[in-house]
């Protein structure tokens, strides 16, 4: 008897225009002990069907047709209270975005044990130990310490691996995974994955990996289910269906997948992809509204020799544990004396685990955080020291685009508000005609289309977000852009046309980059030189082809050697694919 069947399962969102079909005529099972993973586009379906799994499917989303069987028993339809006894102890869920699934109010002790002691029936104390194991098993140094802290003391990373323990706390028969590993660096992706399958081997636990990660499918699960435009497109062995895939569907995600074995000038554009869905229109872009210069500036960046940004011997430290007496407060070092610089056009990368101290150093850059000492010179000026008037300008100059789509975008403001937002700010329109336009053109830019300008950030995937968060930090027309995990929310496809679109920017205005991210492959084919960060600190830095095949460092070679991909798989009957 299958763990889990899924039969005929038809999913609705119902709008103003009539039933919106999320998912059509789904069925599959899962054995005890197996692991399938669930690919495909942001809004394929693969997150609705996990939720509809467990009863928690958004308003007004209903299943309106077919049944979910765990254990012989249909758990579709069940009531409220009946699913409450179900959730946690029978199958746990470890949800994509890590903040909003936390509660930011509690500490991490506190939802851990209430967890525990819910699910397990275990006293406080007993619930405290096994807490502390669960944190540990899942990578969390010092977890004496960490869980008094709060979610927002966490690195994203950090908060995920915490998610991953209280989906682990009440020893489930089933794991559904949504992207949980979409935020680790290589070296705890490697251990969570290992985690998940010792757990589904040693005690039969059944695991639903939804993903876009195909390195993490081939390295990670037994059979392959792929899903497009909300149907089941191909199932089948892992092996069979990532070396002999039958779909063109699934040849084109295959084939979208960033090498870390060679640099490419670009990433593959996909024929089937480009066709059934919306590109970007194409703009010259130096002759559009994004390649104009503010302030009479006309010079071409990319030719200038002194170093845009520096930034020199940056330390800041966060207190972790507060006492009256000096001597007896407890701090994270964060950033140890970080040195580095960007050229002009330049992408410069930013690697290491989570808690390295990568996003700290962004945010200093960025004005969100100050530092404890040293200075960051932008363009000539030490700006760390200015007052928030004198920032504004250089606001305008350096954007981000943050690791977390969901918690980034006002959930009451509308796309057109969000994106406009900062141009009305930096009066970059002289009227709201020319605002109209220009968040037009930035949304058919990163491939969304004006359509999109009327909706909230609610009625989008965690991928296309990610592109309106895209959109809303090239409104300032910058000069430098930090992207911190810029795609760690998107699927390959999406990834491939979303770099190239970075790449197009950097080309054609000079655009600087400072580039953080665990995804190797992606920092190799986005960077020309690249940062390894351990513990606050730089351990390594080197040209992108230098370090992917001659690392020195221990550490970087570990985080090398990690790496999951495709790069070993038969890629025959592929190359046509690509334009």
């Amino acid at each position: 008897m299958a763990l889990l069947e899924v039969k005929e399962l038809d999913i609705q969102f119902p709008t103003r225009f009539g039933p919106g079909h999320v998912v059509r005529q789904l069925s599959f099972s899962l054995e005890k002990g197996e692991i399938l993973g669930l690919v495909g586009e942001s809004g394929a379906g693969k997150s609705t069907v996990g939720n509809a799994v467990i009863d928690l499917l958004s308003p007004p989303g209903r299943v309106t047709q077919g049944e979910i069987i765990l254990n012989g028993e249909r758990i579709s339809g069940l009531s409220a209270k009946q699913m409450r006894e179900i959730r946690g102890r029978k199958i746990g869920f470890i949800f994509q975005d890590p903040m909003t699934s936390l509660n930011p109010l509690f500490t991490i002790e506190t939802q851990l044990i209430e967890t525990l002691m819910t699910n397990l029936d275990l006293s406080k104390e007993e619930s405290y130990k096994k807490a502390i194991e669960l944190l540990s098993a899942v990578g969390i140094p010092e977890p004496e310490i960490r869980i008094k802290q709060y979610p927002h003391q966490f690195s994203g990373g950090m908060r995920q691996r915490v998610v991953i323990a209280i989906a682990l706390a009440g020893d489930p028969e089933l794991i559904i995974a949504d992207e949980p590993t979409t935020a680790l660096d290589v070296s705890i992706q490697d251990q969570i994955l290992n985690l998940i399958r010792d757990l589904c081997k040693s005690k039969e636990v059944g695991c639903v990996l939804v993903t876009h990660d195909m390195g993490v499918i081939a390295n990670t699960t037994d059979r392959v289910a792929v899903m497009y435009n909300g149907e089941l497109v191909e199932i089948g062995s892992t092996q069979q269906v990532l070396e002999s895939p039958q779909h063109p569907y699934t040849k084109s995600l295959i084939s979208a997948v960033p090498r870390s074995d060679i640099k490419l000038k670009r990433f593959p554009h996909v024929d089937y992809i480009e066709k059934e869905q919306e590109s970007k229109k194409t703009i010259d872009v130096k002759q559009h509204w994004l390649g104009q210069r503010q302030l009479g500036e006309e010079t071409d960046v990319t030719n200038e020799k002194e170093a845009l940004l520096r930034v020199e011997a940056i330390n800041l430290r966060f207190e972790t544990q507060h006492a009256f007496f000096e001597k007896n407060r407890k701090y994270l070092q964060a950033s140890n004396n970080v040195s580095f610089s960007v050229m002009p056009g330049e992408t410069y990368g930013l690697v290491g685990e989570s808690g390295s101290g990568k996003s700290t150093i962004a945010r200093i850059i960025a004005g969100l955080y100050k530092q404890d000492s040293g200075q960051i010179i932008f363009d000539g000026q030490e700006i760390s020291s200015m007052s928030e008037g004198q920032r504004r300008s250089i606001r305008q100059q350096i954007q981000m685009v943050f690791q977390n789509p969901y918690s980034s975008l006002n959930s009451r403001m509308n796309i057109f508000d969000i994106i406009s937002e900062p141009i009305v700010f930096h009066r970059l329109a002289n009227d709201k005609k020319q605002v109209s336009n220009i968040v037009s053109d930035l949304l058919d830019y990163v491939g969304l289309g004006a359509a999109a300008a009327v909706k909230y950030p609610h009625e989008f995937s965690g991928g296309q977000r990610q592109r309106i968060s895209i959109a809303r930090a090239l409104a300032t027309r910058p000069r430098f852009l930090i992207c911190d995990e810029p795609t760690s929310a998107l699927d390959v496809s999406v990834q491939a046309q979303i770099l190239n679109l970075l790449k197009d920017l950097q080309d054609e205005l000079g655009l600087t980059m400072l580039f953080i991210s665990h995804d190797l492959p992606v920092i190799r084919q986005m960077c020309d030189r690249i940062a390894v960060m351990k513990q606050g600190s730089i351990v390594e830095e080197a040209s992108v082809d230098n370090l992917f095949t001659s690392p020195q460092n221990p550490y970087s070679q570990e985080l090398i050697n990690l790496m999951p991909n495709l790069d070993n798989l038969s890629r025959e009957g592929l190359d046509d694919l690509l334009v």
